[in-house]
């Protein structure tokens, strides 16, 4: 089977969209990323993934990496798999979704995406609980108008240092109430 450089070159995108996805999304799924750093010792080797363990529909999306598979490190294979897998679940919307923010990504100037790439490291150092307050947090930022956002960013970047602890302290305590509120059983009046 002939691909033609167009499609070749669609395809590339996707793996590179597919391979940013995994990435981003990982850091704001419900679950805890996964990352061989933080398990204990050897608790995770990921192991050789041949080619022809692939589905064809993997196989078909993949097709720029197909020479060098074989020379890929395990956790790469592994990584780009099931990145295919998850590209190839997601519907129309989130595909032009994803290839959105791979544009942006490639568009963004190296030192930017070298903060992205730390504060993603950073992300995936917190412990589960601190990352699903990380997770709150951003949830609730998304929540509010383009206004709001717009001012929240300008007051934390006009923020000393100080302040930004105290505004994530206090953050962190109106968290734990709602936290605590929530799990109050409701007594009848």
């Amino acid at each position: 089977m002939r691909i033609s450089a167009t499609t070749r070159s669609l395809l590339r995108q996707a793996v590179a969209a597919v391979a940013l996805a995994v990435i981003v999304s990982s850091a704001f799924a419900q679950g805890a990323p996964r990352s061989t750093d933080s398990l204990p010792g050897d608790a995770y080797e990921a192991q050789p993934l041949s080619w022809s363990q692939l589905s064809a529909a993997q196989q078909e999306l993949l097709q720029p990496q197909a020479g060098n598979w074989d020379k890929l490190p395990p956790a790469r294979q592994q990584r780009l798999a099931r990145g295919a897998e998850r590209w190839l679940a997601m519907d129309a919307d989130k595909r032009a979704a994803a290839r959105q923010r791979f544009k942006r990504w490639q568009n963004m100037p190296p030192e930017k995406r070298r903060r992205v790439r730390a504060q993603l490291q950073k992300l995936q150092d917190l412990s589960p609980e601190e990352r699903e307050r990380v997770r709150q947090s951003f949830r609730a930022f998304k929540k509010l108008s383009p206004e709001q956002r717009r001012k929240l960013r300008d007051r934390w970047q006009q923020a000393t240092p100080e302040e930004r602890q105290r505004m994530l302290e206090q953050r962190r305590q109106r968290l734990e109430q709602r936290r605590q509120l929530q799990q109050t059983p409701n007594r009848p009046n």
